[in-house]
């Protein structure tokens, strides 16, 4: 019988055939989430990730030392950026590779590493090759609901590496396991107080039902070792000093509105769900689940569970264990199924001890929210087949040709909407897979600064001014959104200075103050979009406003300035000084504003 042989060789015992079959099998879904990204990447000459602008463009010294000279930006976004990372990308710049292009050619690698290595745990935790395939599906669907691993910043190499990091535990390979302790640490520094207090975890027997020291010496000698590890790597961590200084107190963040809503960094929030499970750097969740229970922007647990199907069989998971005896394949579940609660409640502790010690330990969200995803795409894959295998068995134990093709019916829907079904979400307005690539408008705006000396700096208060590091190679004076980080108050307290010196000067009916900034800072060029003098706020969600409210000690005068029709000094000083026009952007040259 067709169904009876396919359930049997679906759940048959492992062997290398099996084996690479379903391995190959994960890796052609990893590729086939990753090609819609890779499209994306390179639809234009001018498209980069979100994050990426500020993660990346500075990396472009390493080819040519001569960009972005005393540049503020670039120096603070290298001097936070983890040691392998900055390394990695160094190696393939001394190879002659792009950065940028880099960043576009990582993640769909990063994503099979993490594929192999979700696999290999998985069918550790039940070993069936079968378990392998549903648990890397379910993580790379969870992966590419978000926008962390197309990214290729620190944050995507965490996936590869902490499941590294849990497969040769489990194996009991002490020097890999060791080596993927260190790459945390030299990738993505948070990731190592996980591993360090699972091995701690480890060291504990409950074998007994009471807690005591292991003595399993195998144990004692890989967690001993591991620990010596991450403490070597947070030591030097600890003895690093950054140019710009420490990092914000929690009372200092408290009293900064960068830190709630509007603000860029907004952590704080009157919501308890915002707050603890929801927030983009203070909830426990990943964001993308909290996008995808909101319903008129209220949290709903039943609408999580139904748009995402994976949480419910995660938490099915425990109850198939206690009640194994009604689900064969929940007897073959072995002891490494220890590892989800485990790196759970490390996760959980190490989420609350971040949150009075923030921003030391930099956001409570980086402890947690990686984690879960992997953890549970293991439990929801274990738990899949687990439920799977018993209802098929249920339809075949009579043989009747009815419930045959329900067996047939249910295997080809499970496995159809198992591989494609994330493909009818829309979270936070982007379809999946999720990218944050962003493509650039203006070519040749572009074309014309790369032409221009290295060592120009440029002056704007528009979005497209963020573009401008990645897309022309040119330093400029101050960013918005993604650059004004407050973690370092001397980093953000001078990139705020600039900004609000901007918008003085561009809104002063004084051109004196235009003047002064341009010689204060060495301003080249001054870049405007066809909105910079609008006295329209009533987008809260476009760039300008969004921008404005970051500043709301000298906002205020410029809006209502500019609502009683008082008419800018720059407006009209910008006539016959355009060096370069484009529909929608001019961009001024700040020897003609100083002649003015």
């Amino acid at each position: 019988m067709l169904a009876t042989r396919l359930h049997t060789w679906l759940i048959g015992k492992p062997n290398r055939s099996s084996i690479g079959f379903w391995l190959g099998a994960s890796l052609l879904v990893s590729l086939l989430y990753s090609l819609p990204a890779l499209r994306d990447a390179f639809s234009s000459a001018y498209v980069i990730q979100d994050d990426a602008r500020q993660h990346v463009f500075w990396l472009r010294r390493f080819l040519d030392p001569e960009l972005f000279p005393n540049d503020l930006m670039a120096d603070y976004f290298q001097s936070v950026a983890p040691w392998g990372y900055t390394t990695l990308y160094r190696l393939f710049a001394i190879l002659g590779v792009d950065p940028v292009l880099l960043s576009k050619l990582l993640p769909p690698v990063l994503g099979l590493i993490t594929t192999v290595y979700c696999f290999g745990v998985g069918i550790q935790i039940l070993p069936l090759p079968m378990v392998g395939f549903t648990t890397a599906t379910l993580l790379n669907q969870n992966l590419w609901m978000r926008d962390d691993l197309v990214s290729a910043t620190p944050g995507a190499f965490f996936y590869p590496i902490f499941l590294a990091f849990l497969y040769y535990l489990l194996r009991g390979s002490l020097l890999p396991c060791c080596i993927a302790i260190a790459l945390q640490g030299l990738f993505y520094p948070q990731g190592i107080f996980l591993s360090a207090g699972v091995l701690l975890l480890r060291l504990v027997d409950w074998s007994n039902k009471r807690p005591r020291l292991t003595q399993d010496r195998a144990i004692i000698r890989l967690s001993l070792a591991g620990l010596a590890v991450a403490a070597g790597v947070i030591g030097l961590y600890a003895l690093k000093s950054s140019q710009f200084g420490e990092v914000i107190t929690l009372a200092e963040a408290r009293a900064l509105p960068a830190f709630t809503a509007p603000g860029w960094s907004a952590f704080f929030s009157d919501d308890p769900i915002e707050f603890w499970f929801c927030g983009k750097r203070s909830g426990l969740m990943p964001t993308e689940w909290c996008d995808l229970a909101k319903s008129q922007d209220h949290f709903n647990w039943g609408l999580l569970l139904l748009r995402f199907p994976p949480l419910g069989l995660g938490l099915l998971l425990p109850l198939l264990i206690v009640w194994r005896n009604s689900w064969p394949l929940a007897q073959q579940i072995s002891a490494a199924v220890w590892i989800l609660p485990q790196t759970l409640l490390v996760s959980l502790l190490m989420f609350l001890i971040a949150h009075p010690m923030a921003f030391k330990l930099h956001l409570p969200n980086r402890y947690s929210e990686h984690s879960l995803r992997i953890l549970l795409a293991l439990a929801a894959g274990v738990a899949l087949v687990v439920l799977w295998d018993g209802a098929m068995r249920w339809l075949l134990q009579r043989g009747d040709s009815s419930r045959v093709w329900l067996a047939l019916g249910l295997t080809a829907m499970v496995s159809s909407s198992l591989i494609f079904y994330p493909f009818s979400l829309e979270i936070d307005n982007a379809r999946f897979p999720v990218t944050g690539y962003i493509e650039g408008e203006h070519p040749g705006l572009y074309q014309f600064l790369a032409q221009q000396p290295k060592d120009i700096v440029i002056a704007s208060l528009t979005e497209e001014a963020n573009q401008l590091p990645s897309f022309a190679q040119r330093s400029l004076l101050a960013g918005g959104e993604g650059y004004l980080l407050p973690y370092h108050p001397h980093y953000f307290a001078a990139l705020s200075q600039r900004l609000i010196d901007l918008l003085q000067a561009q809104y002063s009916p004084n051109l004196q103050r235009v003047k002064d900034v341009i010689q204060r800072y060495g301003i080249d060029f001054w870049l405007l979009d066809r909105d910079s003098f609008s006295a329209d706020f009533s987008d809260s969600k476009a760039y300008r406003s969004s921008l404005f409210a970051q500043f709301p000690e000298v906002a205020p005068s410029i809006q209502a300035q500019l609502q009683a029709g008082t008419l800018p000094a720059l407006e009209d000083a910008a006539k016959g000084c355009a060096a370069y026009r484009e529909p929608g952007v001019r961009l001024l040259r700040a020897e003609c504003l100083m002649r003015k």
